[in-house]
This record gives structure tokens, sequence and C-alpha cells, in this order.
């Protein structure tokens, strides 16, 4: 661990919140019930919460520069060409009105509207592994429409209302500008069903499978509007096809596959497609993706892409299962992204170490699928 703080220590000005990142860190990854101020601070012998307090409110470092470093070591780590941009959010249960962006919304923690924060994140997945790479936090309209509650919060004024698809192309840009090396973008169809984030990526030239709403609209190969659900269900039985989607927590996620060319023109050797799934148990159950990749791209490569999304909820479960993710006691804006962004450095730690047993070996097929216990990282 001391190795991997050391690639952003410079990041603190001073030593005492440098070391108290360190700190920091490896309470994220003991083997605590809770990982809030409290325990945090007694992991490291800290009578009072004082410490971790100033090193997330006060103290004079960078979370953004850090969040780029953390970035970079995933690529380091588990970096691939072939790799996949994943976009999602998830929500943060609080208790009160004054913690930066809470509301009573929906969450898909939940399941249902509740008091909460709602974090947007950018993950990276790749056959090594897969890690959270970037976030955002959403601050609704009835907060950037009340200038003063976001002061109180530590809400710059320069802070504009953003949706989360604006999230989801900041992020993005900024992986681009990197240099991140993937091949292909996914996220559910509350980012694919927004036209304009896939006019975004097609004008980066930005290969995706984007899951979208049933009633969506696409221009066909003979260049009339159709939605996504007539085409499909106009297709013959054999343009189906059974493959896995990959291993899933229940077993091999297998589902019956299919796809449609659209768009009257492929442009610049990049084609269009309404891709669809659909359940074998089920057949009346079908999802719909909207594609942009590669001419030569197959009906496997886009169902490998589609399969990924799932990647994503793959790090946020071990993200707050075992790094903190959710365990915060924060009301500024700033704090809140500096948890966030050790929380995700943790994750791209254990993300490693899972890399490396692999690669020597160490891992039997059992464990493949999961991240080092907790006692097995205090050994580390």
């Amino acid at each position: 661990m001391a190795g991997f703080h050391a690639r952003f220590a410079h990041r603190f000005g001073r030593s005492e919140p440098r070391e108290r990142a360190s700190d920091y860190l490896n309470g994220l990854l003991a083997p605590l019930e809770k990982k809030n101020g409290w325990t945090l601070s007694e992991q490291v012998g800290q009578l009072r919460p004082d410490g971790v307090q100033r090193l997330l409110n006060h103290s004079d470092w960078d979370e953004n520069a850090v969040r780029d470093d953390v970035r970079d070591f995933v690529v380091e780590t588990i970096g691939a060409k072939d790799a996949v941009l994943i976009g999602d959010d998830t929500g943060f249960l609080k208790k009160g009105t004054k913690s930066a962006g809470v509301q009573r919304q929906y969450t898909g923690t939940a399941g249902r509207t509740e008091n909460s924060q709602i974090g947007t994140f950018l993950a990276y997945a790749s056959a090594r592994g897969r890690a959270l790479i970037d976030r955002e936090l959403y601050i609704p309209v009835s907060w950037t429409d009340d200038r003063d509650r976001c002061r109180a919060a530590g809400i710059d004024d320069e802070v504009p209302f953003a949706t989360k698809n604006e999230h989801f192309k900041w992020m993005l840009q900024r992986a681009i500008d990197a240099g991140v090396p993937f091949a292909w973008v996914t996220a559910d169809e509350a980012y694919g069903q927004v036209k304009h984030l896939r006019v975004w990526l097609e004008e980066r030239r930005v290969a995706h499978v984007l899951a979208t709403k049933v009633n969506d609209t696409v221009i066909t190969a003979q260049g009339a509007d159709a939605r996504v659900d007539q085409l499909v269900a106009a297709l013959p039985r054999q343009r189906w096809k059974r493959i896995s989607g990959g291993a899933g927590a229940h077993g091999e996620r297998i589902y019956d596959w299919a796809r449609v060319a659209i768009r009257p023109s492929w442009e610049n050797g990049f084609g269009h497609w309404v891709l669809a799934r659909r359940s074998v148990s089920d057949p009346s159950e079908i999802a719909y993706y909207v594609c942009y990749g590669p001419v030569a791209s197959r009906l496997k490569d886009l169902v490998k892409v589609a399969a990924a999304r799932w990647a994503v909820e793959e790090c946020f479960q071990t993200a707050k299962g075992e790094c903190g993710l959710d365990h915060y006691q924060v009301r500024l804006y700033r704090a809140w992204y500096r948890h966030i962004t050790l929380a995700m450095a943790a994750l791209a730690y254990l993300t490693a170490i899972r890399a490396t047993e692999a690669t020597k070996g160490a891992l039997s097929t059992t464990s493949k699928t999961s991240y080092p216990s907790a006692s097995r990282r205090s050994a580390d």
C-alpha cells in the first residue's frame, strides 16, 4: 500500500494530510463493518474523527489530480485497447437536507424514491479487471436555483446544473483527452435513449452499444423512421442466436440475440445497428440497444460490449461493500469528491491485486470472479 500511496503523495502540500490520506486508504481497505469518520479514526488509534474530517473538508490537496492518478494507475494495471468504458449512476441514502445535492429522488440503490445523493461514475473494464476512474455529484435544480443553499454546502456559484448525461460526456471527454485506451462505450437506457448523447459520440467516432427504450426511433436502411421494437419484431427466426453474455452471479448469462442494420449510408468505416436481447425463459422480455462501431463488428462483438455493462454494477457492489464508497459522513460538496476519490483509489488497488494474482495463476476457477478478502488484504 505504501508504494501505491506514493504515486499521489505529492498531491498533498503538507505531511499531515499526506499521512492522513495514507491512514484513510488503509482504513477503507481494513475489514471494518462500517468505514466512517469514527471507525476510520479508531483504526489508526485516534479518539476522535477530527483529523479525518479535516482531511476531507479543509486540508490543502487536489482531489481531481488524485482522480487522474487513480485513472492512470488503472490503465497501467488493467489497461487494454479493447477495453470498455461504462457510464452509470448510483445512490447514496442520506438523512437531512444539508448534504450537497441531497433531495428526495429516485435511486436504483433503494429501488424507489428516497432522500439521497446521486453520483455519476465512469468505469473501466477489460479482460484483466474493472474499476471506477471518474465521478461527478448530481446537483438537482432545487439546489442550483438556491445559491445560498449551495454556498452553505460548499457548492461554488460557478457549478451549473448538469444532467447525468452531461456528467457522462464530461467524464468521457476527460478519458479521451487523457489518451485512455478503450474500444467501446456502453451504458443503460437512462443514457442510451438520449439521442444527443449518441450524436456526440458519433461526432468523436466513439464506438458504442447503448441500451434504449422499447419505443425509441431510429432511421432505417431505407431512410424511414421506425421504432426499434418494430424493426426487431420483423426479423426472421433464424436471425436470433443464443449467446452467453459472460458469467454472472448465478452462472452464464445466456440470452437470444439478434441485430438489424440501420441508416441508409455508413461512413468512415463505421456502421449502425439495433441490437436486441431476448430472454430464453420468457421470449416476450426483450431489451434493445442502439449500436455504432466498425463495420467489421460481429454480432458476438456487440453482445460482449452490451454484457460488459454489468461490470459497473460489480464495481459499485465491491466499492460499497469493501471500500466504504457509501459510508461517508460529509456534507460539503468538495468533501464528497474527496471521499469518493479515495474510495475509488482503494478499489483500484484491489483491482491491481486481483490482476497480479490472476497473472501468476494464483486464483482458482471459483475465485477469479471475486476480489481479495479483507483478511487477505490486511496480510498484504
